[in-house]
């Protein structure tokens, strides 16, 4: 989170929270690009957080929501300078999964009892790389790959950078302005009148403006931890060579020793010659 408020568009992670807190809203986006009914969505959640252990790894999903059958994860995804392979999204889809399914499952709870699944990553870069508009995952049988798992459990990699081949009116409408920030047609108009409004709403602004000063000042922690991890290096490197140079002078000192008490022997043979 670096930019100016007013300048914040759909596919900023923190406006698309807040956009995506309105149902209506959020049910036409899961519909447009799951292109299917969604239906009544419940509580929608924006930055739920799960954490199962103590010393665990925590995540926060930023959009969580559900309706009678299935849960909804929708992830807005930048590579803000990043490599595509530091998201390690594939990895990071299958964890989200398994914190999910251990959220919905209570103890002695039958299977069965686990709903569908549907994990949403909505990428402004092509996740990978075969210039496709989405990429759909569902465990399938090796030997016979016609054969799905039926685990309920499916994977969306969505491609707004794709435009131009096979892909619905709307969907590249959603595309086009999740990339641009210009609206085309109904459903774009609609986020583009709310994302105007959020830019005017200063509540929204003072919760950014917070972010912001919590990153900057994770960010210099960060910085000084790593300022105090190097010096207390550099101590102990110097500590290390300090050490290494008293073991050599000590074994110095040893070896002069010696060769003094090799030359008093010498002269005392001397002497006993004469």
């Amino acid at each position: 989170m670096s930019k100016n408020y007013e300048d914040l568009k759909l596919s900023d992670d923190f406006m698309f929270g807040k956009i995506m807190e309105d149902n209506n809203l959020c049910r036409e986006v899961l519909e447009c690009l799951l292109g299917k009914t969604v239906g009544e969505l419940e509580d929608i959640e924006t930055q739920r957080e799960f954490r199962y252990a103590l010393d665990g790894k925590p995540i926060r999903l930023d959009i969580y929501t559900r309706n009678d059958e299935t849960i909804f994860d929708a992830e807005m995804q930048n590579l803000n300078h990043k490599r595509i392979d530091e998201y390690d999204l594939p990895k990071r889809s299958r964890f989200y999964q398994s914190v999910i399914d251990t959220d919905q499952l209570m103890k002695n709870q039958s299977y069965r009892r686990l709903p569908e699944t549907n994990i949403i990553f909505i990428c402004t870069f092509d996740p990978f790389g075969a210039d496709l508009p989405q990429y759909t995952f569902r465990n399938r049988c090796d030997e016979i790959p016609e054969m799905e798992l039926q685990d309920d459990a499916v994977k969306y990699f969505f491609n707004c950078t794709c435009q131009g081949i096979e892909i619905a009116d709307n969907m590249q409408a959603l595309y086009r302005y999740m990339m641009t920030g210009e609206p085309s047609d109904e459903l774009t108009n609609k986020l583009h009148k709310a994302v105007e409004a959020g830019r005017r709403n200063e509540l929204w602004r003072s919760e950014y403006m917070k972010e912001l000063l919590h990153d900057f000042d994770v960010r210099e922690e960060g910085r000084a931890e790593g300022r105090e991890e190097g010096r207390e290096e550099e101590r102990i490197n110097t500590e290390r060579e300090k050490s290494r140079a008293d073991a050599m002078e000590a074994k110095i000192r040893v070896l002069e020793d010696k060769v003094r008490e090799l030359e008093a022997v010498i002269e005392g043979m001397k002497g006993d010659r004469r």
